[in-house]
């Protein structure tokens, strides 16, 4: 099969040759005078106009006034001795690039200002070839009205856009950091107390192993337990990393506290809806340390598990009949308290403390869902 010929450019539109016919077109306008010099005249115009232009669009700060008011004046020449008033789009379309908002505005007023006024003038003189084309001539008036607040906004957008991603890009490297952070955290955590151990031990082994080989063989037996409870955790901790659900959770969080003979009253299934898994995981981390506590610390016998979900946040309430405790002489005491905070002020969330018959843990998450929060735990 032959292959189509391309007549446009793939993605450039019509535009390209749209600007082609109007950069010609100023010289039919030009060669309709009778005059030689008027002819002259107008080339040089227009020859003027498109250097002006282009000067115009690689200037910065005050060279831009100079090179506007060169082409308005260009323009409303152009308009009042041969009729062509099709400048006046090129520079609507250039005033939508000014940054600037204050040069912007003052442009855009000149500009609109001089076009109005030359178009009425040749409408009060009732030029004949002027008013033959007064259909295309109210477009470009339109034109000049609307086009450059169309361009300005547009290239604001995408100002904002490039910000925003930018701001996204930042964000995620901070994400990153602080999840390395946390994994250092828990690995140090999780295995600095049991290597150490590992290592006084087998220590204490290497000195017994002549003196009194039976204690030395226990000490080696603590150590083998200790390298398989450390690889345990480790496994738990890595497995935790992967994002765990609420409803995944809390089966685990049923066997917990029924091997401690608590109750548990909560609802059938905690589902959430429309919250992405990175929410969810710190959430169930929290209410795994919440309960790792009751059981540990509270003497309670009901654990009460709800969640509540609005369009704002999710909050996660834990409820136990224990004994209770004071959360300003707790945090530092291995109550998993200041973990559970830190893990929730990552995300925006907050963790409110009520001491009132036992203790009441109210977790609150903003219902965000991000993309790059998803990204991040694949």
């Amino acid at each position: 099969m032959f292959k189509r010929l391309k007549i446009f450019q793939k993605g450039s539109g019509t535009s390209p040759y749209i600007w082609s016919i109007l950069s010609f077109l100023p010289f039919y306008f030009i060669f309709q005078s009778s005059s030689t010099v008027e002819m002259i005249v107008g080339i040089i115009l227009t020859v003027l106009f498109f250097v002006s232009l282009r000067f115009a669009f690689i200037s910065n700060n005050w060279p831009v006034y100079l090179w506007s008011f060169a082409l308005i004046t260009i323009s409303t020449t152009m308009t009042i001795l041969f009729q062509f008033v099709y400048f006046a789009f090129y520079i609507a379309y250039y005033n939508g690039h000014i940054k600037k908002r204050g040069a912007f505005i003052t442009l855009y007023v000149i500009h609109l200002v001089a076009t109005t006024i030359s178009i009425n003038y040749n409408i009060v003189l009732k030029d004949e070839l002027f008013l033959s084309q007064l259909p295309f001539i109210i477009i470009i008036w339109i034109s000049v009205i609307l086009l450059p607040f169309n361009i300005y906004n547009k290239k604001k957008q995408e100002e904002l856009e490039v910000k925003l991603k930018d701001a996204n890009d930042r964000i995620s490297e901070l994400v990153k950091q602080e999840e390395r952070q946390r994994i250092a955290r828990d690995l140090h955590d999780t295995l600095g107390q049991k290597l150490s151990l590992i290592g006084l031990k087998s220590d204490l082994a290497q000195k017994l192993v002549f003196k009194n080989p039976e204690q030395a063989r226990s000490e080696m037996t603590d150590v083998q337990q200790t390298a398989r409870t450390a690889l345990k955790e480790v496994r738990k901790m890595v497995s935790s990393m992967r994002g765990t659900r609420l409803s995944e959770e809390i089966i685990l969080v049923k066997q917990i506290l029924k091997a401690a003979q608590i109750e548990l009253i909560s609802e059938p299934e905690l589902k959430l809806t429309n919250v992405s898994l990175f929410l969810e995981n710190i959430l169930s981390m929290c209410m795994k340390e919440a309960v790792t506590n009751i059981v540990k610390h509270s003497h309670a016998s009901t654990c009460h598990i709800r969640v509540e979900q609005t369009a704002d946040d999710v909050r996660l309430f834990i409820q136990d009949d224990g004994v209770g405790f004071e959360e300003e002489t707790s945090l530092g005491k291995g109550s998993g308290l200041l973990g559970m905070r830190e893990r929730l002020e990552f995300v925006n969330g907050t963790l409110e403390v009520v001491n009132d018959h036992g203790t009441t843990l109210i977790m609150k998450i903003p219902n965000h869902i991000r993309q790059r929060e998803k990204e991040e735990l694949k």
